[in-house]
């Protein structure tokens, strides 16, 4: 890949503590097509994965970065992007997401080093958790980075942050867990100091918006939004909003299959 072409950014951000933004994963149609797309778009590799011939683990540099799944059709599920966050018991996790009014959609889930649970919060939005089991399971991976950053658009973001806050463990005051703090009008979540995650839903203490659909934004450092929308476009995706941001720009853009995914030149999430 040459110099002048898309390419995913590449900051050092350990992932550590419970509850800490982990993994994100693509449940698509055609895992030929989304390799195609992705590869293209962001200069990714892929290996198969540990569930079976319809799962593969994109790379970024020998990296581990996102696994995609053509599970969509089998299972009726819709084409999108989810986030995951590592916990120390998938159980226990699950049990506070139904207490707290959310929805388990499957798990615990045996998977390799891990167990994984899908659900959805109490306003619809989709997000998993992982609990690792392997003989070296960590939640503070050395040499680990953050190649994507997490947005949650929702009604309430003070009702999403108590929500997360009490499923995973946010501001515990746990060793190496995540804070979160209100950063002009928005919840910032810090994971070990550093930001990997928002929630946003207009000024934090107006009223719920009912016109938001609840979802996590998957974002995707790049460093340069132009080229990799372009690329996007010339691999069959959809531009679907450019806009400028404080301190870069980021677009919206939406995959052969139907995915939808940011990219963003901003350099931190904080900053935005």
């Amino acid at each position: 890949m040459s110099t002048g072409e898309p390419r995913t950014a590449h900051e050092p951000a350990a992932l550590t503590g419970a509850g800490a933004p982990c993994w994100v994963h693509l449940v698509t149609r055609d895992l030929l097509d989304a390799q195609r797309f992705y590869g293209g778009v962001f200069g990714w590799t892929f290996r198969p994965g540990p569930l079976g011939r319809e799962f593969v683990m994109a790379r970024s540099e020998g990296v581990p970065v996102a696994g995609i799944g053509a599970v969509a059709s089998a299972y009726q599920v819709a084409v999108a992007w989810t986030p995951y966050f590592s916990v120390r018991d998938a159980d226990v996790a699950s049990a506070r997401i139904r207490e707290r009014s959310g929805t388990v959609a499957v798990g615990p889930l045996a998977i390799g080093t891990g167990r994984a649970v899908l659900a959805a919060d109490r306003d619809g939005a989709a997000f998993g958790v992982w609990e690792w089991t392997g003989r070296a399971a960590s939640l503070s991976p050395s040499g680990h980075r953050a190649h994507a950053w997490l947005r949650l658009r929702t009604r309430n973001a003070f009702d999403a942050a108590i929500f997360y806050g009490e499923v995973l463990d946010w501001a515990s005051g746990e060793l190496g867990g995540c804070e979160v703090a209100y950063v002009k009008e928005e919840v910032l979540v810090r994971c070990n100091g550093r930001p990997l995650a928002r929630i946003s839903s207009g000024a934090v203490e107006s009223a719920p918006d009912p016109m938001v659909r609840p979802h996590w934004q998957v974002q995707f450092p790049v460093s340069d939004v132009e080229a990799t929308a372009a690329a996007a476009e010339r691999f069959g995706g959809t531009l679907m909003e450019r806009r400028p941001v404080p301190h870069g720009s980021e677009a919206t853009l939406r995959d052969p299959d139907g995915g939808l995914f940011t990219v963003t030149d901003v350099r931190s999430p904080a900053d935005d």
